[in-house]
């Protein structure tokens, strides 16, 4: 049910309520400093009116000090007026004159200020708040200053009465937008939920695409995602059943062939006639391991066989030789010239070198195959503005017309050209142009004879 939504939820949530709970504690912090600020201020304003009052009972700077005189100040007894006042009146260097308590200070920690001066104190272990005035000596004398002090009950109260307004109200608002955002994620990913319950019915084999709609708008590019990752595993998946399917064709009848001249070598007692079974054991391994490797080979150039990240920037010159000394050995066991026509410059193109030396293998191997003793096969690289051309041309018995279109096909050979073979070369060489993004043409060679194909790789920039 909607209930056991996954973690996501959860996780959001948490980070939600741990961004709201570091918002709480900001807004608490000032909250409480303005509150000690906004209840500082009229306590103080009382608090100096009140030392004015005593200065002038005294008659502080008149030159007729009454330092005699005892104010009547709050004792704390008062249940109305809860804190408690406290006086000193001092010379200038801080000596205690008169009054109830000792907060007198020399006149060096005003540090120029004449005015009103307010601090934080402490008197029998209770919290103070302090007011200092100095008054001068109409006599000449040294100055007189009056320190006020009153402990801060009715503060703290003002000062936690109107900081619980301000918290409580705050916090019962960050619950009540826990509330709503934990039921709007529930509401807004119950779509999501469905979606991955449907997902976790499907079948093991079941690829197809996604309902996007079944989605919030914000998730649709996730879905989108997957969706492609399951196209291309569909793809694979095809890719795979195919070459399956393909050995599965193609192995079956060379394997049957061979378990049966295995069984005639083993029931042949002449040597003679044996050692001819057995050759022809060989020719036919040497077949199904050729043909093994095409597979393998086609297997690997399919759309899905391997990632572009194999791709690197390679010289087709010098590629294109190396592969063409590679089938030297064989073109001279037919008298074929096998040639070779680069050009000086660099030719840069960008692919996996191992594909495409297994294309250009194959485009050489199947025109020397369909090369008459004495003829010639020639490689040729060129470039042109739009990149570069790698072309294969020999003057054998050439490819008519109507088979054009098919010989890139998986297995199709053209009857009657008296060859081996799988029928895989070329359609090897049509993945691999594919995945290199190349293109393949396929005419008539030199003065229409024999075959030419050519394949042109665009360029990179």
């Amino acid at each position: 049910m909607e209930d056991n939504v996954p973690s996501l939820r959860s996780h959001l949530m948490e980070r939600l309520l741990t961004s709201l709970f570091m918002l709480w504690l900001a807004s608490s912090s000032v909250g409480y400093f303005a509150t000690l600020n906004y209840a500082n201020h009229p306590y103080d304003l009382v608090l100096l009116e009140r030392a004015r009052m005593v200065a002038e009972q005294m008659k502080l700077g008149s030159g007729q000090e009454r330092l005699d005189f005892k104010p009547v100040l709050p004792d704390g007894s008062d249940p109305g007026i809860s804190d408690q006042v406290f006086y000193t009146v001092s010379d200038s260097d801080g000596e205690k004159i008169a009054g109830n308590a000792n907060l007198s200070r020399p006149l060096s920690y005003r540090r120029g200020k004449t005015g009103p001066l307010f601090n934080n104190g402490e008197h029998e272990g209770e919290k103070t708040r302090i007011v200092s005035l100095v008054y001068p000596s109409s006599s000449g004398g040294k100055p007189l200053q009056l320190h006020l002090s009153e402990t801060t009950h009715q503060r703290q109260a003002l000062i936690r009465g109107i900081f619980a307004y301000i918290v409580i109200p705050q916090l019962l608002l960050i619950l009540i937008a826990a509330g709503v955002v934990w039921y709007g994620l529930k509401q807004g990913l119950m779509p999501l939920e469905r979606l991955r319950r449907e997902v976790a019915m499907r079948r093991r084999d079941d690829l197809s695409r996604l309902d996007e709609t079944k989605a919030p708008a914000e998730v649709r590019p996730l879905i989108d995602a997957v969706n492609d990752l399951l196209e291309r595993l569909k793809q694979a998946m095809r890719a795979q059943k195919r070459f399956i399917a393909d050995a599965a064709h193609q192995l079956r009848t060379p394997l049957a062939g061979l378990k049966t001249q295995v069984e005639l070598a083993l029931r042949e007692h002449d040597t003679e006639r044996k050692q001819h079974t057995l050759g022809q054991l060989l020719i036919s391994a040497k077949r199904n391991t050729h043909l093994v490797n095409q597979l393998l080979a086609l297997a690997r150039n399919e759309p899905d066989g391997q990632g572009d990240y194999t791709f690197a920037q390679l010289e087709l010159n010098q590629l294109a030789q190396e592969c063409t000394m590679h089938w030297v050995s064989l073109a001279l066991e037919k008298n074929i010239d096998l040639g070779f026509e680069g050009v000086s410059p660099n030719v840069p193109v960008r692919g996996d070198a191992t594909s495409l030396t297994e294309m250009l293998g194959n485009l050489i191997d199947n025109a020397i195959r369909y090369t008459q003793t004495g003829g010639h096969v020639t490689v040729r690289v060129s470039t042109t503005q739009d990149g570069a051309i790698l072309r294969v041309e020999d003057n054998g018995v050439g490819i008519e017309p109507q088979y054009r279109e098919r010989i890139f096909e998986r297995f199709y050979r053209i009857l009657g050209s008296g060859q081996s073979g799988s029928g895989l070369g070329l359609a090897i060489v049509a993945e691999v142009a594919k995945r290199h993004g190349a293109t393949i043409t396929l005419d008539r060679g030199h003065d229409g004879i024999g075959t030419l194909i050519s394949i042109y790789f665009l360029s990179q920039g």
